[in-house]
């Protein structure tokens, strides 16, 4: 009984494996006195397909049926052009060139590259050339003009290291604390409506608002609590007992320039506690530095915001319940000081 081979698509066969059957084929055919059908049938490809591997190696030999990888079109920029491209993108934003908006896109670089490379790429090409610089789609974070560059470089590199050594010695703990506030009625994200009819999201109508205060370390320990109203001395000093209660060893606590956290009182409290705590202080307008702000960015994107509170549901029974969550998962709060914080993915 004879049996048909099925038939195998060639551009699914890798170009080695194909230079390999071509030269096999016409060896079959020139040198073994096969036909040609048989040969072909025999490889699973079309009967037609091996004319022009005979015809191409009639006129150039063997050298004609070797792999071959299309080219492709000649990219409009040389390398030294695309590099200068990448140099005009990275650290800097498009106002520097005289641009009103402050965020890069397709069009921005398409612009630069006519103007200034005198190239004509269309927007298509312009996202191939970036993702072949490794330049993505980015959300950018927030820096303030008044933050001191060296000034945070001198605590990665110099202030905190130190912090970490003689913490080491000593036996203390590292925390870092920080402060921030929840709303009942946070800004509700893009849903899907028919076209001309808004949709309509049913929240309650009733506005509640609570503060929260909590400490990370790099261990995974966590401590949190909860207010109303603003934060002042009298509150910071009730909240820096209420962490140190039963707490054994020293503890340094990382902070930011709060006045706050400078007061009189506060550092009252700390002779008091007759060097159980030491305050330090981060570079002025670098949150990014405190791992603690990773908590606040996690609950308002995974806790409160995203689910609207129900009718006569209390907002501080809800941000509580997510502070106890993150209390017990230690994993998580390490996290925060390792993929999400560069500048501590160390410790």
């Amino acid at each position: 009984m004879f049996l048909r081979m099925a038939k195998i698509d060639g551009r699914t066969i890798s170009h080695k494996t194909l230079e390999h059957m071509r030269q096999l084929a016409v060896k079959r055919v020139l040198e073994d006195g096969e036909s040609p059908s048989a040969v072909m049938r025999s490889l699973g490809l079309c009967r037609t397909t091996i004319y022009p591997w005979l015809r191409d190696f009639k006129d150039k030999g063997w050298q004609a049926l070797a792999e071959s990888v299309a080219r492709g079109p000649e990219p409009k920029l040389t390398e030294a052009q695309r590099q200068k491209v990448k140099r005009w993108i990275l650290g800097k934003d498009p106002r520097q060139y005289g641009f009103d908006f402050g965020l890069w896109t397709r069009r921005i670089v398409q612009q630069m590259i006519r103007e200034r490379l005198d190239e004509d790429l269309c927007l298509t090409s312009v996202g191939k050339l970036l993702a072949s610089l490794e330049i993505t789609p980015q959300k950018p974070l927030r820096r303030a003009y008044e933050r001191n560059p060296e000034a945070v470089e001198e605590w990665v590199k110099g202030t905190y290291p130190r912090l970490k050594k003689r913490a080491k010695q000593l036996g203390a703990r590292i925390f870092f604390l920080d402060e921030a506030g929840f709303q009942s009625d946070p800004v509700l994200g893009r849903t899907y409506g028919l076209k001309g009819q808004t949709p309509v999201v049913v929240t309650s109508g009733q506005r509640q608002s609570i503060n929260a205060i909590s400490a990370v370390n790099a261990r995974g320990e966590f401590w949190a609590t909860t207010y109303t109203g603003k934060l002042n001395t009298e509150a910071f000093v009730a909240f820096l007992k209420l962490f140190m209660s039963g707490r054994r060893g020293k503890v340094f606590l990382v902070v930011d320039g709060h006045p706050v956290h400078k007061a009189k009182a506060v550092k009252q409290l700390i002779e008091q506690l007759k060097g159980r705590l030491e305050l330090h202080f981060l570079p002025p307008y670098a949150p990014d530095l405190n791992p603690d702000e990773f908590v606040w960015g996690y609950m308002k994107n995974n806790g409160v915001s995203k689910s609207p509170l129900k009718k006569n549901e209390s907002l501080r029974e809800r941000v509580e319940q997510d502070l106890e969550a993150i209390y017990r998962n230690k994993k998580l709060v390490k996290s925060f000081f390792g993929a999400q914080s560069v500048y501590y993915a160390n410790d």
